[in-house]
């Protein structure tokens, strides 16, 4: 099976805004999005309910909040939240992470 896409450089997508968080998206079908999440110390995503979401954390720190509880976690972890759940972003430190998001 050959590749349908060019791999992607996360470096050269990351985008900070001061104004707020902008995501960029990554990739986009009608079963898969993924968009690269940058945000400066304080941005937030508050909560809200969705699909399924694997987030994983490549730069920073932040509070995710899932389904009412919140962990702190920083680079190389891993937040996984179910379909339906509840879920926020709120960056402690300059964050980078790659979202997916089934549908």
């Amino acid at each position: 099976m050959r590749w349908q896409v060019e791999p992607i450089n996360i470096n050269e997508k990351k985008q900070f805004f001061k104004e707020g968080f902008k995501p960029q998206i990554l990739h986009i079908s009608p079963k898969l999005k993924v968009p690269l999440i940058c945000m400066e110390p304080g941005q937030m995503i508050p909560t809200h309910p969705s699909g399924a979401g694997i987030f994983y954390v490549l730069e920073g720190s932040a509070i995710f909040t899932v389904a009412g509880e919140k962990k702190e976690v920083k680079s190389g972890s891993v937040v996984i939240a179910p379909h339906g759940a509840e879920r926020g972003i709120e960056a402690k430190e300059r964050l980078v992470v790659v979202a997916f998001h089934a549908g």
